[in-house]
């Protein structure tokens, strides 16, 4: 077996090094020195990237593997040779320093936050058993073989065997909400050798069972090893295991081994890597810019091969006037030293500002999402925050979101919304007319005082329901009486009077609160009997039988003795299942309460039907004998005992129906509406079960009647599953499915990979998978197959996934689809697909900070990512290409100029302008102006963005900047400068001062064409502007002004006495600048620059206009009336039962008639009127 070795690389979250592999793992409890021969990893945790010493040189590393800070470490070389250098040599070391120096700022800043977190997570407390003691300790000191103790409500320190607890049998209740986002309790069970350690230190400290078992892994559902303990060896499974990231729950304490530590914890497994992510805006300029240097050299050879034929035709003939240097000795070694030197002079066609700049504009930009107060959520303080600044404009390019659901479309809570009972309908709020209206923040809340046992939080609004209680109406108290008997939650009454439930299913503890507080008060149960406290009487029941819950049957039953001795089973479940069930004499009854359930199900609540049944004594003796018999056989158990739940279920008298609410977040309906008018997809990938996820599909308008069909994947091998993906495209695109696949297949590649097309379909669908076949299907012979098919419908929802597979969606559609990812969660379970997204954001929920610390963006709303992506996004994407294009032109142009110098200048790598010019061009004269543009210029303002979700459309189609556009932008710069350098080149050689002298000369020249460059890029910044401010216009005049101000000044005479070799442009500013032919020239360029522009952008918006042309046109001609509010198409709800959510493993039926989980109790007296503590049945009170 391989070892992990002590120094693990700092890169490797897994701790491991990538040629490590782990076969089996081998430990021994309480022996320390036996498991460290295996070197297995601690429980620390590392998520940051540096460290003291590596960060300078790793940060280096990265930021020289950008490949415009690579050419610029090589032009500052080569401004050190002195034989080509034409510019000092601080006119590229200090912006370059400067770039590095922000960059590795803001590196570090993320670092520190990321070991801020580690150092929080590895400094929690917990109790370690060294040599018969408990030692506080901290999580990081945790190894593998140690033995813990964990108390309620304490956090899971690493993946433990359960040894023993303090509830019976050693079962343990744990809450596993950040590994699957499920929040009803599972049971965990230690094996009954070890459960009789208990809590003796002695006898846990003597314990030296060996455990071989599989490897660290990330598989949640699974683990399998042995035990040998005593010469005996004993089997371990997952039922035996808590894992890291669960939660200790109505358990005093418990004792674990420590299995996997760390970074092997299956939570750490399913973490994923941190990587640097990088827009594609930046993958995109560093194409251009190894284009660029391929055009620079292409310039530079040829302005060398000018060089060298001047040279051998005329240079060397006029050695007397030009010498040439001392190291020259022919015309093509001259020509080699002045290719270099050109490099150098025009290496402005990749300006070190420009990376500068864009890290500026992110800042900024981040800085307006932190500053957001629309984001803003008052009720838990939390802003939304841009917890990095590299990828904003990415947010303006989704395609694809990824959700989570718990939590992030969901609030986790149930609330018993509606009912039926006899027919008649309560949950609706009628005024005074008795006309139903809408329920609000003012509407009139039923008043339980009457109740002294009722839930303070729980709310209702229709009266008439309390007012059937009170009177006794029989229906009503039938109906509620079943509620509180009919199922398996576990009660706790931490102080006298605050009953609290622990239900396996949030619906169910959502339906025992409504009978609490409607005055049947489930308050305590053991194996045989459950006590409820009716309208204040309290009632002990024989609980004669648990029928539980399964996928199958759908339902679940309990048959109670009343304390008068009438036996009776009750039955709540599925209505379609439990209709089949019903005596002939609920027919009519039948009819009524279909047509309820249909008015629930449309509202996108969440229903089942309950019934019961008289039972004979007679009869319910031979049943029960035969019960006990199939309980207890060997052979064919399940089924026998299937078989007689079926027969006792049946000729069940129809009470009513009730449905439940999983509040939405709110806002969710509306804004996966307002996403899908701007063309996103919406997937869900939740751990839950396929009915719930379901359920909220609809609730969220995300599934709907009108779609033309919504497939189910439900295989359960690799074949099954090709089957109903091909079956499901076929009805999808039958007419594509004939052709060959190639033939779909765009023919570029990216990386290595394919790229799918986007393929239309014949209507709108939806697509249904369950975990278990998507595995199969993301293996790589079915992945394909599952992103043509998923990527055709419209809403996609996966159930029961893991957070590996989250990841693995994710993963998919980044490579096989040319579209930017989006994933949003709030729990661990969500950590891998946020890191695997193009952009990860957190919600700040209730499963904890772990989402958080690992995304990109967060807020405390998913209604608010409408407004991260349409208005910030947007923005965000239109003024970085704005940017950009803006600045290749400026720099394209004052650098072509220079290009085209070279044929009039002997090709001698003489500067076109004043060195000063070159130094101040980016750094100061055009730098604010296109900063100003760039942070607050916007084409509508956040309500119009809203209002045209259309508006999105060109940021997902990369249209404002790309290659295309990029051409578009080069060849525009190459006309522009050629009217800057012979517009004025002509103006000069041509004309005469006032006084009749000439202003043919180099300075005269060069100050008049750069003035001509500065106010013609002015103007153009000023055409691309559409949204003025102070600031823009501050910048853009201020600009100008500060450059005749620096000009006239350093051209003065004073400054040349001063500085004479520094400032050899005397005077020519004053002598040039006052002549009308010079500001002739100007204005005839500025004319022949932008008059173009102008013309095409008005013939390109009349005869073609883009979608955004169409938006703006319309919102022109609304502008006359205020900005509307949003308005939303609001599809009705599903007709279709919203099926009750009941927990996706088998219930805890068994396990409450076995009394496994109840305490031996003395006998207590039922002679007051309310029943004793839950607490003295079930547990002993809580600390």
């Amino acid at each position: 077996m391989s070892k992990n070795g002590a120094e693990r690389p700092f890169w490797d979250i897994s701790g491991r090094c990538s040629g490590d592999t782990e076969e089996e793992r081998h430990l021994r409890a309480n022996d320390r020195a036996f498991n460290h021969q295996f070197d297995y990893a601690k429980n620390s945790i590392k998520t940051s990237k540096y460290n003291i010493f590596t960060f300078l040189p790793l940060n280096l590393f990265e930021q020289f593997q950008r490949v415009a800070n690579a050419y610029f470490l090589f032009l500052l070389i080569l401004q050190l040779i002195p034989a080509i250098s034409s510019l000092s040599w601080f006119t590229t070391v200090v912006p370059l320093i400067l770039v590095l120096a922000v960059s590795a700022a803001k590196d570090a800043i993320d670092d520190v936050n990321r070991h801020q977190s580690d150092r929080q997570v590895n400094n929690r407390p917990v109790k370690v058993l060294v040599n018969g003691s408990l030692k506080e300790d901290l999580w990081l000191n945790v190894e593998v073989g140690d033995i813990i103790k964990l108390e309620n409500n304490n956090f899971v320190t690493a993946d433990l065997l359960l040894l023993s607890s303090s509830e019976p049998h050693s079962l343990t209740y744990i809450e596993t909400v950040e590994l699957d986002g499920e929040t009803n309790l599972k049971v965990k069970q230690a094996l009954t050798v070890t459960a009789e350690l208990g809590e003796n230190l002695q006898a846990l400290s003597g314990f030296d069972g060996e455990v071989r078992c599989e490897a660290p892994n990330h598989k949640l559902d699974r683990f399998s090893g042995t035990l040998v303990f005593k010469r005996q060896k004993y089997a371990l499974d997952n039922e035996r295991m808590l894992l890291r990231g669960c939660t200790i729950r109505n358990t005093d304490w418990c004792f674990g081994l420590v299995i996997f530590a760390g970074p092997d914890t299956k939570l750490m497994q399913n973490s994923g890597k941190t990587t640097l992510k990088r827009t594609c805006i930046d993958r995109l300029m560093n194409f251009l810019v190894l284009l660029i240097f391929a055009i620079l050299a292409a310039m530079c050879l040829v302005l060398a091969l000018g060089h060298s034929a001047w040279e051998y035709y005329k240079g060397y003939y006029f050695q007397v006037f030009l010498p040439w240097a001392d190291e020259v000795r022919s015309s093509f070694f001259s020509a080699f030293l002045i290719f270099w030197s050109y490099v150098i002079i025009l290496n402005t066609l990749v300006p070190i500002s420009l990376y500068v700049s864009v890290e500026i504009i992110r800042l900024g930009n981040s800085f307006y999402i932190d500053w957001d107060r629309k984001m803003y959520y008052g009720p838990s303080d939390m802003p939304a925050q841009a917890r990095t600044t590299t990828l904003n404009e990415e947010l303006g390019q989704i395609k694809y979101i990824f959700s989570d659901k718990t939590g992030t479309l969901t609030q986790n809570i149930m609330v018993f919304n509606k009912c039926c009972i006899r027919g008649v309908v309560y949950g609706d709020f009628v005024n005074a007319e008795g006309h139903r209206v809408e329920i609000t923040e003012s509407s009139s809340k039923v008043d339980f005082s009457f109740n002294p046992l009722a839930d303070p939080k729980f709310t209702f609004y229709d009266h008439s329901l309390v007012e059937a209680v009170r009177q006794g109406d029989p229906a009503t108290h039938q109906f509620f009486r079943l509620l509180s008997l009919c199922h398996t939650v576990m009660p706790e009454e931490k102080k006298k009077g605050e009953l609290v439930y622990q239900a396996q299913s949030p619906d169910e503890g959502a339906l025992v609160t409504a009978a609490r507080n409607f005055g049947f008060v489930f308050r305590a149960r053991t194996p045989e009997t459950i006590t409820v406290v009716e309208m204040g009487k309290t009632l002990v029941y024989e609980l004669l039988a648990i029928l539980d819950f399964n996928s199958v049957r759908k339902r679940m039953s309990v048959i109670v003795r009343c304390p008068k001795g009438k036996l009776t089973l009750y039955c709540k479940g599925a209505d379609t299942i439990l209709f089949e069930l019903l005596d002939p004499s609920s027919a009519s009854m039948m009819e009524k309460t279909t047509n309820h359930l249909d008015e629930f199900a449309g509202e996108g609540l969440r229903t089942l039907a309950v019934a019961y049944r008289t039972l004979e004594p007679g009869y319910f003796a031979t049943w029960q004998k035969r019960h006990h018999e199939a309980s207890i056989a060997l052979d064919g158990r399940e089924e026998k005992l299937s078989a007689l739940y079926e027969e006792i279920e049946k000729d069940l008298t129809l009470l009513g129906a009730t449905a439940i609410e999983d509040k939405l977040q709110d806002g969710v309906p509306q804004t996966i509406e307002i996403l899908g008018r701007a063309h996103i997809k919406i997937w869900v990938l939740t751990g839950d079960k396929q009915e719930t996820a379901v359920n909220i599909g609809y609730s969220c308008n995300m599934l709907y009647d009108a779609m033309t069909d919504i497939f189910i994947i439900q295989g359960k091998t690799a074949d099954e599953v090709q089957k109903e993906l091909r079956n499901a495209r076929k009805k999808m695109q039958p007419e594509a499915f004939a052709e060959d696949a190639e033939a779909e297949v765009q023919p570029q590649k990216q990386g290595s990979q394919r790229i799918l097309l986007d393929e239309e379909p014949n209507g709108e669908y939806g697509l249904i998978i369950n975990g278990y076949s998507l595995a199969y299907a993301l293996d790589g012979a079915l992945e394909r197959e599952l992103v043509r098919t998923a990527c055709l419908c419209k809403t996609v929802i996966c159930c029961r996934v893991t957070p590996l597979q989250k990841a693995q969606v994710v993963g998919l559609i980044k490579k096989h689809k040319d579209a930017i990812t989006l994933a949003i969660g709030d729990g661990a379970n969500d950590v891998s697909m946020i890191k695997t997204a193009h952009i990860g954001v957190g919600i700040s929920g209730q499963e904890g900070m772990q989402a958080v610390l690992s995304s990109d963006f967060s807020f405390a709303q998913f209604r608010y990512l409408q407004r991260l992506l349409l208005v910030h996004g947007r923005w965000s994407y239109l003024r970085m290409c704005k940017f950009l294009s803006y600045f290749f032109y400026k720099n394209f142009t004052f650098t072509l100029v220079h290009f085209w110098y070279g044929f009039f200048s002997g090709f001698s790598a003489q500067t076109v302008y004043d060195e000063w010019f070159i130094t101040f061009y980016n750094m100061v004269y055009t730098s604010l102006p296109v900063l100003g543009m760039s942070l607050f210029d916007q084409d509508v303002d956040d309500c119009w963005s809203m209002q045209f979700p259309q508006l999105y459309i060109p940021g997902q189609r990369n249209l404002f900047f790309n290659k295309r556009e990029f051409a578009k932008c080069t060849l525009y710069s190459v006309y522009s400068s050629l009217v800057l350098f012979f517009v004025p080149f002509g103006a000069v050689s041509s004309s005469l001062r006032t006084d009749g002298r000439s202003i043919a000369d180099y300075q005269s020249f060069a100050v008049v064409a750069q003035t001509c460059l500065l106010i013609v890029v002015s103007v153009q910044m000023g055409l691309d502007t559409a949204y003025w401010t102070v600031i823009n216009q501050l910048f853009i005049w201020g600009s100008l002004a500060i450059y005749f101000a620096i000009t006239f000044t350093m051209y003065s005479d004073g400054m040349y006495l001063i500085l004479t070799g520094s400032f050899p442009f005397v005077g020519t500013a004053r002598n040039t600048l006052n002549q009308p032919a010079v500001w002739l020239s100007v204005g005839l360029c500025v004319a022949l620059c932008v008059l173009p522009v102008v013309g095409f952008r008005f013939l390109k918006m009349q005869l073609r206009p883009t979608i955004s042309d169409k938006v703006l046109a319309r919102i022109r001609f609304l502008r006359r009336l205020p900005p509307p509010s949003p308005k939303f198409r609001m599809r009705r709800g599903s007709s279709r039962r919203s099926g009750y959510a009941f927990s996706h493993q088998h219930g805890f039926g068994a396990l409450i008639t076995s009394g496994r989980n109840m305490r031996p109790r003395a006998p207590f007296s039922f002679s007051t009127s309310f029943a004793p503590s839950a607490a003295s049945i079930i547990s002993r009170p809580r600390k």
